[in-house]
């Protein structure tokens, strides 16, 4: 990879760094292209088990999943109906959608039920180290407690601070970020659904 795709140097450094921890297995804190999230490769059950711990939460509860591209979302659903892939060209806000047929995913990875959440990401950084690792990336909220989602990385506690092996140092000092993610899925009817909005 050229340096010069990157703003900077530094840049360029701390997508390196993150690859290599998520490719050993490791926990990023970093911004997403909604609010500060905590990620793991999503091809290494134990990073995901460590995630499932740090936030305290159970598979009842699934995580989604985050890919740089179409592509790469092609590589792990069996299929995506010419309507999501239409919304995703053309969705402005960033847009994760659950699909009935994954494959080469861990169960981990996994919902109860089978099915896996996609949003393809639409920040350039995040882009960046999920394209250098090769594989999509588990993400969840910085926080533990349902609705305590942090506005900025000043409100993220220090439990998620001390649980992870890499802090992004990208956007720390913005004090807004977006919402949460639209998510949507087919019906039977191969109908759109939103189930967040």
């Amino acid at each position: 990879m050229v340096i010069n795709d990157y703003p900077s140097a530094l840049r360029y450094s701390e997508v390196q760094d993150i690859q290599k921890t998520l490719q050993s297995g490791g926990l990023v804190l970093f911004p997403s292209d909604t609010v500060w999230a905590v990620g793991c490769d999503a091809t290494q059950p134990s990073a995901i088990e460590r995630l499932y711990a740090l936030k305290n939460r159970t598979h009842q509860h699934p995580f989604i999943l985050l890919v740089d591209s179409v592509e790469m979302l092609k590589e792990f659903v069996g299929h995506v109906h010419p309507r999501i892939e239409t919304l995703l060209y053309f969705h402005n806000r960033p847009l994760t959608v659950i699909y009935d047929e994954p494959v080469n995913l861990p169960l981990e990875a996994l919902a109860a039920d089978g099915t896996v959440a996609i949003r393809v990401i639409q920040d350039d950084f995040c882009r960046s180290f999920i394209k250098e690792l090769g594989r999509p990336i588990v993400a969840t909220t910085a926080c533990r407690e349902p609705g305590s989602v942090p506005h900025h990385f000043g409100e993220i506690q220090s439990d998620i601070l001390e649980g992870v092996d890499w802090v992004s140092k990208h956007r720390q000092k913005e004090r807004h970020f977006e919402e949460l993610s639209v998510i949507a899925r087919l019906d039977a009817q191969e109908e759109l659904e939103f189930i967040r909005e």
